[in-house]
């Protein structure tokens, strides 16, 4: 993907972006990142993906959105409450940490798709979803 960005168009990618990952997310979740609510999505996992991801809305099977997975962070119990503004979890200071181990994967610039993009989902993704080869999704939909 390019970085390059057009300043008529509110900064949105100029190329087509080629996306190799696609992130699935339950409802709400899903719309609250694209709205810029929720910059952390807390896993039970870490993750070496960096870059842009597809967003997948769990149960509706298409590509809502796109995002810039920027970083992943082991969180403590004080982070986790502390991060609420992050990941839009309301009571996390009443909360334990949802995971044994827990994790905030980081997102900026997320982009909401004018319309959904369908996809061949494998059997057996429950997180991620790979395409391959590449989806190319073209400049009118950034």
């Amino acid at each position: 993907m390019t970085s390059q960005r057009d300043a008529a168009s509110g900064g949105r990618l100029l190329d087509t972006l080629s996306l190799t990952h696609g992130l699935i997310i339950r409802p709400p979740w899903v719309d609250r990142i694209l709205d810029g609510q929720k910059t952390w999505e807390i896993r039970g996992t870490n993750t070496q993906t960096r870059g842009p991801i597809a967003l997948i809305q769990s149960g509706l099977g298409r590509i809502v959105g796109v995002v810039q997975l920027v970083d992943v962070r082991r969180l403590t119990i004080d982070e986790f409450r502390d991060g609420a503004e992050h990941h839009a979890i309301r009571d996390a200071v009443q909360r334990p940490l949802p995971y044994p181990t827990c994790y905030a994967w980081v997102f900026q610039d997320p982009i909401r798709l004018p319309q959904p993009i369908a996809y061949t989902h494998p059997r057996g993704a429950v997180r991620w979803v790979r395409f391959r080869p590449p989806l190319a999704v073209p400049p009118s939909y950034l």
